[in-house]
């Protein structure tokens, strides 16, 4: 990973590792890269732990260069032909009577492509929809199906937390979130509370799920008996982060027992 940076194609697009040569571009920079025979615009994030480039036989794509006032100004004026592009797709799904539901209508940087996301509960042949849209805007067409996870990523938003949402902001690829984890976490089994914009549980639940593990380690947990110094009770309470747990003891008596000196 060293010497690449990594950038966020296009508004909403995929995340993937770039080499920056000497152009020295940080992190919110707009830059012109090589993508899928052609070029295309995107933006420089940030790296987060754990990200790491995709082991291939191929090199990394190369920055072309720092988005110039001249390139910025096309952005601008693709954003406002996909919103065109976009309700021409939503006619065309009207005529040819397909179950699906468009969320997003993107050009690539030198228009050569346009990529429409869309939803849908099954497969869809859009075969001859792709054929009257590539008659329309003389360019190859992708239409690509997404999960409501993909759908929240893409409008992006708040989440309970009052932070931006993880999947716009930083998150590559989305890891499999369990009811476990949020058991382990000590949080309400209660769907609306453990879930995200996108009706899912919260990608959060899996990236800090690892640092939960190590931190509960000789915890004892709700509800078990313990022996503590003033005599035997009921853990009813455990704070992973203080490492402490809050005992009710046989006679009443409620204290607070610390693990902080005992290994993990």
């Amino acid at each position: 990973m060293e010497g690449l940076v990594l950038v966020r194609l296009r508004d909403s697009g995929q995340i993937h590792f770039y080499q920056p040569g000497n152009l020295g571009v940080k992190i919110g920079d707009y830059v012109i890269v090589e993508h899928d025979r052609g070029l295309d615009y995107g933006q420089v994030v940030p790296v987060c732990a754990g990200q790491k480039p995709e082991e291939t036989k191929e090199p990394a794509k190369k920055i072309i260069r720092r988005a110039l006032d001249t390139d910025l100004k096309q952005i601008e004026d693709n954003r406002a032909k996909s919103k065109e592009a976009f309700n021409t797709c939503v006619k065309k799904i009207s005529e040819h009577k397909l179950d699906m539901k468009l969320v997003r209508a993107e050009y690539s940087f030198d228009r050569t492509k346009i990529v429409f996301y869309f939803t849908a509960e099954g497969r869809i042949d859009f075969r001859e929809l792709v054929k009257d849209l590539a008659k329309i805007f003389k360019a190859r067409i992708e239409l690509r199906q997404i999960g409501v996870r993909d759908e929240a990523r893409l409008f992006g938003g708040c989440g309970p937390c009052g932070r931006e949402l993880c999947c716009a902001k930083f998150l590559k690829d989305f890891e499999p979130v369990t009811i476990k984890m949020a058991k382990e976490e000590g949080l309400p089994l209660n769907p609306p509370k453990i879930s995200g914009l996108c009706g899912r549980l919260m990608c959060c639940l899996s990236f800090e799920y690892e640092s939960y593990k190590f931190l509960s380690k000789g915890l004892p947990r709700e509800g078990e008996r313990i022996h503590t110094p003033q005599g035997k009770g009921k853990v009813i309470g455990v704070n992973v982060f203080k490492r402490s747990v809050t005992v009710e003891l046989e006679e009443g008596a409620v204290i607070q027992v610390s693990y902080k000196d005992k290994e993990k």
